[in-house]
């Protein structure tokens, strides 16, 4: 991997993760309250809250590996391959998990005909992952 795009990576990975914190901040605001009312599934909203979180540090862990495989000279190519690769699937897990976020959000609140449609395009994203995402990661070296 180049070093200009392993730096890319690396600071989209951050932004993500910042976005991420950003979601979670407003579960926490906005439902947090119905939460303690009782007003929203209470399993539904904790399990919201848990995906963010594995979300969040899966963005965490992919800077980090894509910051290794950005250092030139000081890591062999056969090594910073695999940091780029072990990168690519952490950003994956935190993309898959950020997308089924607003499925579990809108199953806590009660529209589940809404989160019905958002769970099934999850399920298609999930599939289109499955079968292009081998083909896209960084190829090992």
């Amino acid at each position: 991997m180049a070093d200009d795009l392993a730096a890319a990576n690396v600071n989209r990975a951050y932004q993500l993760a910042a976005s991420s914190i950003a979601i979670f901040t407003f579960l926490l605001f906005f439902l947090y309250p119905k939460f303690a009312a009782g007003q929203v599934d209470a399993f539904m909203y904790q399990a919201t809250l848990i995906v963010m979180g594995v979300a969040t540090f899966s963005f965490a862990f992919a800077s980090f590996y894509y910051y290794g495989s950005s250092l030139g000279g000081r890591i062999d190519d056969v090594e910073r391959a695999t940091y780029s690769r072990r990168g690519d699937r952490f950003w994956l897990l935190g993309c898959v998990l950020l997308f089924l976020a607003p499925s579990l959000v809108l199953f806590t609140i009660g529209l589940l005909a809404v989160a019905s449609v958002w769970f099934a395009l999850w399920l298609v994203y999930l599939l289109f992952v499955m079968r292009h995402f081998p083909r896209v990661q960084t190829a090992k070296s």
